[in-house]
């Protein structure tokens, strides 16, 4: 964090929004009209959900990544009767809650959480069953192409198969409205890793001082999210670092690619996976890519 803020662009990264506020924050996100991305990935899912199932295998053990409650998650969970589920996610808060919450609606599901940051690899229990990795929601586009490659060959070395939402590349429109909803609830979203900050290192940010702006950055095919500061001040972060920032300057929170089918294959390839699968809702907003190890078992789905 302190590394980031002294960099000549500033930037915190996107891992740092979670904390419990700002998980109930991306909670509202997912609700909001102009967020796509829920709808659409949880629409295909109910629309596939048999043939995503004969494709991950029934029995298996399911690791999520970026885990949650949500009912995308229940879903695969029915459908494919695991023989436990791993969530994995950076807020131990989220997680302990989400288990409970899931411990309640699937008794007999054995649930064995791991609090963990994937962009760092992660030491799972010992498998039970074959394992399919999950990873939905378009999280997999909040890391530049290089960081993606090593999540996804990371993945490769825990499970033979692979379940990974990806948002597609679509009207600038709609994605503009998307990251810039009408509510500011996105806007708050941003803002809070300023509140966090300011909670946890005893920093000093002036959230009034800074906005929220989101754009399409068409060149490098990605929604970037900053916050802009508002005038020239000088912000104290844990007692011994001080940043100063002129009006108009920015901290870069996140990135947010988007991929063609094609083009996402291709990064996968590079990584070891072939595309054997992939499934979209009728506008062709999201995407959800079936991935399997190269050189493992044949297609089953």
């Amino acid at each position: 964090m302190i590394t980031g803020l002294s960099l000549p662009q500033k930037t915190l990264p996107p891992k740092y929004f979670y904390d419990a506020a700002g998980s109930r924050l991306f909670e509202r996100i997912c609700r909001l009209p102009e967020y796509y991305v829920t709808r659409a990935e949880l629409a295909l899912t109910r629309a596939n959900i048999g043939a995503i199932a004969r494709f991950a295998g029934r029995g298996c053990e399911l690791v999520e990544y970026g885990s949650g409650e949500s009912l995308k998650t229940r879903l695969l969970v029915r459908a494919l009767r695991p023989a436990a589920y791993v969530p994995i996610d950076i807020s131990e808060i989220a997680l302990q809650q989400s288990t409970r919450t899931l411990s309640k609606s699937f008794p007999w599901l054995k649930i064995v959480p791991v609090p963990g940051d994937f962009s760092r690899p992660i030491e799972l229990p010992r498998a039970r069953a074959p394992r399919v990795v999950y990873f939905p929601g378009s999280t997999i586009g909040n890391l530049d192409p290089e960081e993606a490659h090593a999540f996804l060959a990371m993945t490769r070395d825990q499970a033979s198969r692979m379940l990974v939402g990806v948002d597609l590349k679509k009207d600038a429109n709609v994605l503009h409205a998307a990251y810039n909803d009408s509510r500011g609830v996105t806007a708050a979203f941003n803002l809070n890793i300023l509140a966090r900050i300011n909670r946890e290192l005893g920093a000093d940010f002036d959230l009034r001082k800074f906005s929220h702006y989101a754009f399409y950055n068409a060149a490098a095919g990605r929604i970037e999210m900053h916050l802009v500061s508002l005038a020239r001040q000088s912000v104290r972060v844990a007692r011994h670092h001080r940043f100063r920032f002129e009006r108009g300057e920015s901290i870069h929170t996140e990135n947010s690619y988007k991929y063609s089918v094609e083009g996402f294959r291709a990064l996968a390839a590079r990584a070891g996976y072939s595309g054997k699968k992939v499934w979209s809702d009728r506008k062709g907003l999201f995407a959800l890519h079936g991935l399997r190890k190269s050189g493992s078992d044949p297609d089953l789905g």
